[in-house]
Formats: C-alpha cells, sequence, structure tokens
C-alpha cells in the first residue's frame, strides 16, 4: 500500500445515532514524512525504506449527525480510494465505519490521545586520570554510534567545549583542566562558579545560560561539561536542558556522592522558595565519567558524606554491599577511595563499594527515570531529610542529613517488627563506624510531622515510605500510623543522642 501521494474523499454524512469509537494507529516514516497507519496494517506494497515509531495515536469520538448536510473530509491514500467509496456506500446498521480512517466526529470534537515515547541513551563510565591529556574520554568519550564517532574524529572543524567548574575544584584542578583543552587544541570557555546548597538557585542557571549564549555553543555537538560536587551537577544539567530546549552535556563528578549518586540518574534542579530542588527536571547527561582520583582532595568529612547514600543502597538492596561497609568502612575513609596494590586483606574495597552502588542505584533508576512510580526504594532517607537539610542549613550536608533520615526510619521499621533489635544495632553501628550522625537537634516531632506531610502532598496522598525488613531488603509502607512514628521516634531519640546535644527544639 503506497502511503505517499495522498488525496482528499469527500464524504456526506448519513443520519446516525451517538456511538463511541475508538482507532490505534501507528507511525511510520517513508523517505521523510511521517504517516500513521492502523496498529498492525502491513505496509507489503511500499518498496521505499520505511522507518516504524513507538510512538502511538488514538483518536476517540462520538459518531453523530450534523443534521445540516455537513461533509466531512478524509486524508487517505490514492490505492485505498475505491475501496473506501464502497465501503462508506455500505451502511453498518445507522453507523458508517469512519474508524478505520482515524477520524471521528462529535458534537464535542474529538480526542487524540498520543503515547510518545522518549528515548535517552547515556553512558556511565569509569576512567582514570580524565585529566591527561593523553586521555581522549573527556573528548569523543560521551559519542555511542561508530559513525558519528569517525565523523566526529575525523573531522577538521576545530573543537569547542564550554565547562561549568565549581570554584574550590577550579582551585585544586583547574590548570590541569586548561592545560588538557590546550593540548588538544579545543577552543573553550572555563566558567568557575559557586555550587553550594546555598547559591543552587535559578539566578546561578541564567548566569551560566547568559555566558553560553556568548560563547555560542552548537548543541548538537559541543557538549556542555560539568566538573564539581552534585550541586553543580544539578544546576547545569537544569542550565543545558532549558539551553534551546536540550543541549547535551557530560557530567564529571569530583566527590563521592555525586560519583555514586548525582551522576548516574536523570534528575536536575534548584532550591526554590527554601524548599530543596523544587525547580528541576529529568534529562539525563550524554554521559558521566567517574574517576576516583578526584575524591582523594575532599576532606574526610565528604567522604563520610558520600557514604550516606552507598548505605542506603545497601540496607536496601544488597547485604554485600552492606557487609562490605561494615568491614571496611574505617579503611575506605582513611584511603579516600582510592586503590592501592599493597591492601590485600581489603581486596580492592573501593572499586567493589562503588561498582555496587552504581549498579544497584541504576537497577532502580533506568526503568523509572521520569519517577512515573512513585513506589521507590531509592526514597529511602528522603522522606524527612530535604525539610531537615533546608532548615538547619550549612550546618548538614546532604548525605548526612539523609543519614539522620535513615536512621530515624531504621528505629520506625523495628517499631513496627520489620527488623529485629539486634539488626538495627549492627545499622546504627554501622552508620557510626562510617563517621555519619545518627541524630540531630533539628530534626524535632514537629519537623518530622511536617515533612511526612508534605510527602503525602506529593506522592499521590500516600507516605510511601521505604522500610528495611532486614538486613540489604526493604519494601514500601503506606500504613504506618502516627502512634508507631512516635513510639519509634521517642525510642531513637533516647538511644541516638548524645549527652553533648541539646534536647530537640519543636518548631
Amino acid at each position: 500500500m503506497p502511503v505517499s501521494d495522498e488525496t482528499f474523499a469527500l464524504v456526506a454524512p448519513a443520519t446516525m445515532p451517538q456511538k463511541p469509537c475508538q482507532t490505534d494507529f501507528q507511525l511510520v516514516r517513508v523517505k521523510n514524512t511521517w504517516f500513521r497507519i492502523k496498529k498492525g496494517e502491513a505496509l507489503s506494497d511500499c518498496k521505499d525504506e520505511i522507518t516504524l515509531s513507538e510512538a502511538k495515536i488514538q483518536v476517540r469520538g462520538i459518531f453523530t449527525s450534523t443534521g445540516h448536510g455537513q461533509q466531512l473530509y478524509v486524508s487517505v491514500a490514492k490505492a485505498e480510494l475505491q475501496e473506501i467509496e464502497q465501503d462508506f456506500s455500505r451502511p453498518k446498521g445507522n453507523l458508517l465505519d469512519f474508524s478505520q480512517f482515524g477520524e471521528s466526529v462529535s458534537e464535542g470534537g474529538i480526542s487524540w490521545t498520543i503515547e510518545a515515547p522518549i528515548y535517552f541513551c547515556y553512558k556511565v563510565v569509569e576512567t582514570y586520570n580524565i585529566l591527561d591529556p593523553s586521555n581522549t574520554t573527556l573528548l569523543w568519550g560521551h559519542i555511542t554510534d561508530p559513525q558519528q564517532l569517525e565523523l566526529a574524529t575525523s573531522g577538521k572543524r576545530k573543537l569547542r567545549r564550554f565547562i561549568v567548574i565549581d570554584e574550590v575544584v577550579d582551585e585544586l584542578y583547574g590548570s590541569k583542566v586548561r592545560e588538557y583543552f590546550e593540548e588538544n587544541n579545543v577552543q573553550h570557555k572555563i566558567l568557575a562558579l559557586p555550587t553550594t546548597e546555598e547559591t543552587k538557585s535559578m539566578d546561578l542557571v541564567l548566569n551560566i545560560l547568559q555566558e553560553v549564549q556568548s560563547f555560542s555553543i552548537d548543541r548538537r555537538t559541543e557538549p556542555i561539561i560539568a566538573i564539581g560536587g552534585g550541586v553543580c551537577l544539578d544546576i547545569v544539567g537544569l542550565a543545558a536542558s532549558l539551553y534551546r530546549r536540550r543541549t547535551p552535556y557530560i557530567r564529571i563528578p569530583t566527590t563521592l556522592l555525586s560519583y555514586v549518586d548525582a551522576s548516574v540518574g536523570a534528575k536536575n534542579g534548584v532550591n526554590f522558595l527554601q524548599c530543596k530542588n523544587k525547580l528541576g527536571g529529568y534529562t539525563p547527561p550524554v554521559a558521566s565519567f567517574l574517576d576516583r582520583s578526584f575524591i582523594q582532595s575532599i576532606p574526610r568529612r565528604h567522604i563520610s558524606n558520600g557514604l550516606g547514600e552507598i548505605l542506603k543502597m545497601a540496607l536496601m538492596k544488597h547485604k554485600g554491599l552492606f557487609d562490605l561497609l561494615k568491614s571496611h568502612g574505617k579503611y575506605l575513609l582513611d584511603t579516600k577511595f582510592q586503590s592501592y596494590s599493597g591492601s590485600a586483606d581489603h581486596g580492592d574495597a573501593a572499586l567493589q563499594t562503588t561498582r555496587i552502588a552504581i549498579e544497584t542505584m541504576l537497577e532502580e533508576l533506568a526503568p523509572n527515570l521520569w519517577e512515573d512510580d512513585l513506589d521507590r526504594l531509592v526514597d529511602f532517607g528522603h522522606l524527612i531529610s530535604p525539610e531537615l537539610e533546608m532548615r538547619v542549613l550549612p550546618s548538614l550536608m546532604h548525605g548526612e542529613a539523609v543519614n539522620i533520615d535513615m536512621a530515624f526510619m531504621t528505629y520506625v521499621a523495628y517499631a513496627r517488627g520489620l527488623i529485629t533489635a539486634e539488626e538495627k544495632e549492627q545499622i546504627i553501628q554501622c552508620m557510626r563506624g562510617l563517621e555519619l550522625p545518627v541524630w540531630h537537634r533539628g530534626c524535632s516531632w514537629a519537623l518530622i510531622k511536617r515533612a511526612l506531610m508534605e510527602r503525602l502532598k506529593h506522592s499521590g496522598g500516600q507516605t510511601r515510605m521505604p522500610l528495611p525488613t532486614g538486613l540489604g531488603v526493604a519494601e514500601i509502607f503506606n500504613d504506618t500510623n502516627e502512634e508507631t512514628l512516635e513510639r519509634a521516634y521517642k525510642l531513637w531519640v533516647r538511644d541516638c543522642r548524645t549527652v553533648l546535644e541539646e534536647e530537640p527544639a519543636a518548631f
């Protein structure tokens, strides 16, 4: 059946009763034009190369006569015109079968339901010494198609890159970044910015976009590069997703937290009205390049901060990862996640820990990048922590706030009888071994109730509370009552508040 070369058939409607009808169409491309065909219909007579899209259009309407002799134009292929005319001349009861042509006429109009899957392909790549000029990962590592790679590497056009770097990272590595692009003859612009929770705002996004516009990048071939911690990666991701509606970008995490968390998913965003990540979207990078050598330059507290997110995945999904953290936590802190050949007693604990954390994270994120399903194990530690973190800025880092949330929820799981007292103690002792806080005076009972009310608002009226049901296994619950929560809170405060801490304030 030829699907190009169309004409219009003139049809006079007959008097018909109202009747709903629905037709499902698929979309095919012949040469450079997209056409819709009925779902399952063959294109056996088409000699041109065709492309079938996963997108679908569903047409619904109620057929009814206007009673005023109005005419309907139906777009069809010439080869079917005779068959269509015959079909219209055969009433089916009192109803003409308009549905096969995908046009629905009704007193209230018709409706189109579009199912258009959004396809993303992005790479998460382990590398080492990414700033060594001989390492070309930063130049070409984001390209997945071999033909595009050949075209890019053989092109005579000078490479150009726009780089946003956290100002602290710039002090440590800025000279190496500049040397890298100079050695590879890349025209570049480096924008160093203060990327902290306090500056994570639309103002900073607009600042970046003004500089991007001035540099005038090609949004197809010149990805924006973000080098820094999670805040930097979030801000740049949002800026790139806004510039000309979507410009590719590359993430290079420089902290442990961003290495195992922010760099591997699709989310980006900024804080708004004192609420964490209130503005944002879901646009993954074209690639994340993971180089653990950056982690050796961050303070010990930042290592512990990243361990909070790793522990989250261990408690939810992987007892082996939990055992690694229990056995090698201090070693990982001491060595700052670097791999050393003379560490036989520990194996390559850093490599094992980061790989398992990333793989378990991707298992949860990849099928649900846009969070269509709100039941997410990766939300463990993120029910109360957003409210707590923003309330006490800058006294808690993100992973620390997450761990305080997880510590409280461990007591909730215990109060519900989901874990034993021994399992609860193992979890709390592991947290302390990783030098993570297990309580904070700002996490009052009033704040917990307020945070859970916010959770209800934004999670379809359910708490969707991930809780451990053992070590490395978990489920999501919607039936934890206030009495259980309050009992867990009292036990948690009794066991975890240190004598040096003040009584929690009620706000």
